[in-house]
């Protein structure tokens, strides 16, 4: 089952279940006009929702045609935006860049933080750049939308958190994250506000894509028309999602409508290229001394999109300009 969020004018938008193909969609039943709300009361209303986007995949229903202009992210707002670094490709060369050694855990216990929750993008939201200094980036990254998650949830039982899939754009200011770090609480101003794909789909949507917790899909990321990344979220990703949740749940319970990262996805084949900046730049350290390629600025393109199996895209695609502070209002 794929799902995307309207906007209409609120909030939270109108929930659309999504016919299989991504073009059309009809509303969700008056009793889950939200996403948060079907997430409330998934257990009732996923018959529901399933019945729907079965009725429009046989073609007994028409719905109305997707624009994704109209789309905002699945989760509009979010209870909880909560980001891992699960490719350890990704975390070993990104320290290198800013002079660091990798956490001695960095294979038993996965790294993570939390961001804003309450301004996620839409997948053709542009990109505000208030200053180029910064050091702005893009991020390719694979997510999943919670249930309610108890305290203690075991790496066995997680697969009972996942509600929904989706792929995102976690944008990070590089420039501002050596000072935070050095205070020793964490990314704050260095994270602005993540975008999302347009459609969010059930784990059985990948149907095998979709095993240990991880998704095995091709995320291709293409910079200024350029196709700089075509890498595998599934064999490289060291924790699986289950491993997130199992983390992340340790001490505390989570409620539906969080969502959880999977960090940026990394493969260590260079071929693979790269899903974000950062990692580009490290190795052009590596193989000659200094960076060459510049952060993102005022005009630059940055789409995002995964693969199944099949060759279809189950999530839809990230299409983002990035624009000076203010343009986008």
């Amino acid at each position: 089952m794929k799902l995307a969020t309207l906007r209409d004018g609120s909030r939270d938008g109108r929930l659309l279940v999504v016919r299989r193909d991504g073009e059309a969609g009809a509303p969700s039943p008056d009793a889950w006009p939200t996403l948060q709300r079907a997430l409330d009361d998934w257990n009732a209303a996923e018959p529901h929702l399933r019945m729907i986007a079965d009725q429009l995949d046989r073609g007994a229903l028409d719905g109305i045609a997707i624009d994704p202009l109209r789309l905002g992210a699945p989760l509009p707002r979010a209870y909880e935006w909560v980001d891992g670094s699960a490719f350890l490709n990704h975390v070993i060369l990104v320290r290198k860049a800013r002079g660091a050694e990798p956490p001695k855990t960095l294979q038993t216990d996965p790294l993570i933080y939390q961001g804003g929750s309450g301004d996620m993008l839409g997948s053709r939201d542009p990109i505000e750049l208030h200053d180029p200094a910064w050091g702005l980036d893009f991020e390719s990254e694979i997510g999943v939308i919670l249930g309610d998650t108890p305290i203690g949830t075991t790496a066995a039982d997680a697969q009972h958190s996942v509600r929904l899939i989706t792929l995102l754009n976690d944008c990070t200011l590089r420039n501002l994250i050596p000072d935070e770090l050095a205070k020793g609480f964490g990314f704050f101003q260095s994270k602005p506000a993540t975008a999302f794909a347009p459609f969010a789909i059930t784990p059985d949507e990948l149907g095998d894509a979709w095993r240990g917790g991880r998704a095995h899909v091709r995320v291709r990321t293409v910079y200024n028309d350029q196709q700089v990344g075509d890498c595998d979220a599934g064999p490289e990703m060291h924790f699986s999602f289950y491993d997130l949740i199992h983390f992340i749940s340790k001490t505390r319970r989570f409620t539906a409508g969080t969502i959880l990262g999977s960090g940026t996805v990394s493969n260590a084949e260079r071929e693979r290229g790269i899903s974000c900046l950062a990692e580009r730049r490290m190795i052009e350290t590596i193989e000659g001394g200094k960076p060459q390629t510049p952060f993102m600025s005022v005009g630059d393109h940055i789409e995002i999109e995964a693969s199944d199996p099949t060759g279809a895209s189950p999530f839809g695609r990230i299409d983002q300009r990035v624009v000076a502070a203010g343009a986008a209002r």
